[in-house]
């Protein structure tokens, strides 16, 4: 092992496979070196794995850098965030816990002498916008955008470290800006999309996705940690399937409906609670940020195990999604 990683969120979706497969590796070599796991949910006893050190604590606790100093940590690995907001969240909280939690990460980092922080960004760092190019780049500009609480919040966190790496440079960073997750388990906002009787397509777009397998997430992660790069990446499989590709294999057809439609029902249809989106969602659908990987593949050295259709197929049999599951 011979590192000391600290995890936040270490108790969520991918935390929680990153823990295992570390302590599988720490096992495997006899090295135990030293995994503290933090989430603010206890993990019980049952649910813990020997050599790991488990703690509790919220991301935004002033004592996050005592912590690391206790364990004289090396590099820490934050993956704590608000993915998917549950019905009692607001926009003040996910801010709170998005770039408030992420400044104290970093703070706690510089105070304690961490060496490294890994970050999992998003390509929703990006935005939605007309604009962007077909392929995205690291070179791209990220702008998120506002209407969007997770989007505009991944801008401003890597603004921020854009700010450490200039004033803070002996603390290395590895920022991933990571496509849609799919994996065995996976629910979330995106899934349903694809559960509807009808997937909807916006006429005019092929509204495209890159996926990326959530165990190659923990396999770039892990070579992060273990391998002296830098820099930033985007994480994602091969290729991009468009929203009728993902019908088709599915066995679903696509309800095709105008922008404007889409975005005039919506106004309508959210102040009355009839929809849990606003007329924002339109551009969520039409624009979505298509992740090139060339530079994961060529520079840092990881080369995604599953394409983008792999893991679709992979997602879609595994919940025994399609004619064919």
């Amino acid at each position: 092992m011979t590192q000391r990683v600290l995890i936040t969120g270490a108790a969520g979706y991918l935390g929680s496979t990153l823990v295992a497969e570390l302590a599988r590796r720490a096992a495997g070599s006899g090295d135990p070196g030293c995994i503290v796991a933090t989430d603010v949910r206890e993990v019980p006893q049952e649910g813990r794995l020997p050599g790991v050190e488990y703690a509790a604590m919220d991301i935004r606790d002033p004592g996050l850098a005592e912590l690391l100093r206790r364990h004289a940590i090396g590099i820490v690995v934050h993956l704590a965030a608000i993915v998917t907001p549950g019905a009692k969240s607001n926009r003040e909280l996910e801010y709170s816990v998005d770039v408030l939690g992420t400044k104290n990460v970093l703070e706690a980092c510089v105070a304690a002498g961490a060496g490294k922080v890994v970050v999992t960004s998003s390509g929703a760092a990006y935005g939605y916008h007309a604009d962007s190019p077909e392929w995205l780049t690291e070179d791209d500009p990220v702008r998120g955008n506002e209407a969007f609480a997770y989007s505009h919040h991944k801008r401003l966190v890597e603004e921020m470290l854009a700010d450490y790496r200039r004033d803070h440079p002996q603390l290395k960073q590895v920022v991933f800006r990571v496509g849609t997750i799919l994996g065995e388990t996976t629910r979330n906002q995106i899934t349903a999309l694809f559960d509807r009787p009808r997937l909807i397509a916006l006429r005019g777009s092929r509204s495209p996705f890159v996926f990326i397998w959530d165990r190659d997430v923990v396999g770039a992660i892990e070579h992060a940690i273990f391998s002296g790069k830098e820099g930033i990446f985007n994480v994602a499989g091969d290729g991009a399937l468009s929203i009728q590709q993902i019908a088709a294999r599915l066995g679903k057809r696509c309800l095709t409906i105008p922008p404007g439609l889409l975005r005039a029902a919506l106004a309508v249809a959210h102040p009355l609670g009839l929809s849990r989106y606003g007329p924002e969602q339109v551009d969520f659908l039409r624009y979505r940020p298509v992740l090139d990987n060339r530079r994961l593949k060529e520079q840092f050295g990881y080369v995604p195990k599953l394409t983008s259709a792999e893991v679709f197929e992979f997602y879609r049999k595994s919940h025994g999604l399609g004619p064919a599951a």
